[in-house]
């Protein structure tokens, strides 16, 4: 049962840090545990795990600071994804269903735009083109990465709808790319649009 408790305690502080919402805030474990109606040991567990995870920060008697996405991580996430996503595409290139996928994913995100939604579809944007190469390894470390992403997304969230018709261009020239199945000019699109959001997320 106390097992149960720290993992649900987990998961509940972790999907409010992903948000953004508690970026440069101190957490009390008091708080957390009467929202949850559990005792502050679970949360403690919970706090302890977010800690190695990087997520934030305890300081004793006075609570837990949620580290804040700064330049240095968006620059890792983002460079990260490029070695994925770039290694990705001749392998994906020869999926026939992927220009189709990757241009219906295109369309519901032209509708999206100034909502949530969005980014949503901004992540299954690339990560359909990543699934598409097969590459079990490749995939599960790009999964790796959700976590971050989703963070990165939430806290960058204003800048990529301020930049919402530069990314939908991009996406567009890349659904093209695929489509003529020409892998170097994919690659490089790809590159130069994640060099773009970072530019634009440390602007």
């Amino acid at each position: 049962m106390a097992h149960n408790a720290a993992e649900r305690a987990y998961e509940h502080v972790k999907a409010r840090i992903l948000t953004g919402e508690l970026d440069g805030h101190m957490l009390s474990e008091g708080v957390f545990a009467t929202e949850l109606g559990v005792s502050r040991t679970p949360v403690r567990e919970a706090f302890l795990r977010l800690q190695v995870e990087g997520l934030m920060r305890l300081y004793p008697k006075r609570g837990a600071l949620v580290v804040p996405v700064g330049p240095h991580e968006s620059r890792e996430v983002l460079a990260a994804r490029r070695v994925v996503e770039c290694a990705s595409v001749k392998g994906a290139i020869g999926d026939p269903d992927l220009p189709d996928t990757l241009a219906d994913l295109l369309e519901q995100q032209r509708k999206a735009v100034g909502t949530p939604r969005f980014g949503e579809l901004d992540a299954a944007f690339h990560t359909a083109l990543v699934e598409a190469a097969g590459n079990s390894l490749l995939s599960g470390f790009y999964q790796g990465l959700r976590d971050r992403q989703i963070r990165l997304i939430a806290t960058a969230v204003r800048t990529i709808q301020e930049r919402s018709d530069e990314i939908l261009a991009q996406h567009a020239e890349i659904v093209a790319g695929v489509r003529e199945k020409d892998a170097e000019r994919v690659e490089a699109l790809l590159a130069e649009h994640l060099q773009r959001v970072y530019e634009g997320i440390v602007s």
